[in-house]
């Protein structure tokens, strides 16, 4: 639990009676952020004001404060928590007036809806009590790391959503989860962010409260302190678009880089592309209201379009947020890309050949966008015990790795957490996230108990149909106008039939001989009238993910499991005596 974030959310106690508790976060958010941009600005203040009387062009003044101060956004007001209770009897207006004077980069208190909270506070007779409590917490990054902010967030969204009883996962990642994706995405990379003076892009479309973008930037700084990482983001949810908006204004960072909005209908960075993505997208969320303008996309951008391989069922968006992904990756020609994202296990099989989700899936491995699959423990996320998996995209692969996936399975690397967190109940400590990285590093020869590489075309497959005669009343088969039987499309049944099979790879010579050879082996002989019906082939990919884990454990012995049973037979027995007697 953080200790800072459990202060904070105890000055919620004040605000019983006129907020419910799921209210609560809409005054201690904002003011939390207020207070944390206060503590940086307050060594220039005085600085800042003889810079604004100076120079009334926005952009002049923004340039000249940038060079005073070494950052881009200021404020310009006389007020500031040092002073705001001076004048009981003009709190409201001075508080408003405050954040009225913020650099227009700090649109953050407009996405709280602030100045009406302010407004309701006055009138419960709360304000005052409110401002001077958080003017008592100094939240000064030199006093309070970003890390130790960043958990502070999270505590409190948590207790905010544990009181409206929403889920907190869609708002952050847990840090132990993303510090693993954040070390795989850096992993083939790491030789190349030594060098000096380097700049690297990193992008994170469901942006959350910055987690990600945060961890990512912790990552690339303890290996390289000169290096430049430029992070851009995207988050439609209003608080958490404010949160990471203002953790980056408070780091230095172009805070116009994060945009507010929905990444699927409307990306904010149409034109850019990024050497890092990540992303850890809602899971199993029904994109309907976005159907027709996600679909609109697909038809007018064509076949470089982002959703132009295939769209998913409307009833979960994950594969959006892949597909987005894999489009926003730094073009090969310009050094490649790397991306990460979270997603549960539905987009490893869902949907049958040819269908959205399988043509995304042929999409990415045909053109070996696919450098590995992690399997993560369950119970890993607050409002989610299901399996979850990070999957790692490379448009330059290692040559050792072209043409080939890694899947890993992560699920057994954990260590128990003292006290659950919502559903999450275990965590992936150092010396777990270190034993991933090692199979990932080792690939093929990594332990093939935890780790298997397969060739791209090894997840493919063909759906074939397989027909039989529609039989009379005399048993014989009933013949169409060119005289060949009629299929009976009550027996009509499918095969899938590997790429693979027989050891043989996928190809267009290849194929109707590799569907041929597997229909007279696993077929014809159990119904020797069947033929196939070759217009109806259809090509498919999965990745059978638990299939190639999969561990026979042979039943116990018989005579252990009959002495078992007369063992609880006999208590029963004992315990029914008890109750007779």
């Amino acid at each position: 639990m953080s200790t800072l974030g459990s202060f904070i959310w105890s000055i919620a106690d004040r605000l019983r009676g006129p907020y419910r508790p799921n209210q609560y976060g809409n005054v201690i958010l904002p003011f939390t952020i207020l207070r944390r941009l206060d503590c940086i600005l307050e060594p220039d203040r005085e600085t800042v004001r003889t810079l604004a009387a100076a120079y009334q062009n926005p952009a002049r003044l923004r340039m000249e404060v940038n060079r005073a101060t070494g950052r881009p956004f200021y404020n310009t007001s006389k007020y500031g928590f040092d002073n705001l209770l001076q004048d009981a009897d003009g709190l409201e207006d001075n508080l408003v007036d405050y954040i009225d004077r913020f650099s227009a980069d700090v649109d953050v208190f407009e996405y709280f809806d602030f100045k009406k909270e302010i407004i309701a506070l006055e009138k419960a007779g709360l304000l005052r009590e409110i401002v001077k409590s958080f003017g008592a917490v100094d939240l000064h990054p030199d006093v309070v790391s970003n890390a130790d902010m960043g958990d502070a967030f999270e505590y409190i969204i948590r207790k905010f959503n544990e009181a409206a009883n929403e889920t907190s996962g869609d708002h952050y990642t847990p840090r132990d989860a993303i510090r693993l994706l954040v070390d795989l995405l850096f992993a083939e990379k790491d030789a190349d962010l030594t060098g000096a003076g380097i700049v690297r892009s990193l992008y994170d479309p469901t942006a959350g409260t910055g987690g990600m973008l945060a961890l990512a930037e912790e990552h690339l700084l303890a290996q390289n302190p000169a290096a430049r990482l430029s992070l851009y983001g995207q988050e439609y949810n209003p608080q958490s678009y404010a949160i990471c908006k203002s953790d980056l204004l408070a780091k230095g960072h172009d805070a116009s880089n994060i945009a507010f909005g929905n990444t699927l209908t409307d990306d904010a960075f149409k034109s850019r592309k990024f050497d890092f993505c990540m992303s850890n997208p809602p899971y199993g969320v029904d994109w309907k209201q976005y159907a027709k303008a996600v679909t609109k996309e697909k038809a007018e951008a064509g076949p470089y379009g982002r959703f132009a391989p295939g769209l998913p069922a409307t009833s979960d968006g994950q594969m959006l947020f892949l597909l987005h992904l894999a489009h926003k990756m730094r073009a090969p020609e310009d050094g490649g890309g790397r991306a990460g994202i979270v997603m549960n296990g539905s987009p490893l099989f869902n949907g049958a050949a040819e269908s959205g989700p399988s043509n995304i899936r042929r999409w990415l491995l045909e053109n070996d966008l696919v450098d590995a699959i992690v399997a993560l423990p369950t119970n890993m996320f607050f409002n989610t015990g299901i399996a979850t998996y990070i999957w790692i995209l490379d448009n330059t692969k290692h040559p050792d790795r072209e043409g080939l996936v890694q899947l890993i399975d992560g699920t057994s690397f954990w260590t128990k957490m003292r006290k659950n967190l919502g559903s999450k109940g275990r965590e992936i400590s150092d010396i777990d996230r270190a034993q991933v990285l090692r199979l990932y590093a080792d690939f093929t020869d990594a332990d093939p108990d935890f780790s298997k590489v397969l060739r791209t075309d090894e997840f493919g497959y063909w759906t074939i149909t397989v027909e039989r005669p529609l039989l009379d009343e005399d048993g014989k088969p009933v013949l169409d106008r060119k005289g060949n039987p009629k299929p009976d499309s009550k027996k009509r049944d499918t095969e899938n039939v590997p790429f693979t099979y027989g050891g043989s790879t996928s190809g267009a010579a290849a194929r109707v001989e590799v569907i041929q050879a597997y229909f007279d082996t696993e077929v014809k002989p159990h119904v020797p009238d069947a033929w196939i019906d070759w217009a109806k082939v259809k090509v498919g990919y999965e990745i059978p993910f638990t299939r190639h884990f999969y561990k026979y454990v042979p039943p116990r012995p018989l005579v252990e499991i009959d002495a078992d049973l007369e063992k609880q037979v006999a208590k029963i027995l004992d315990l029914l005596h008890e109750v007779e007697g």
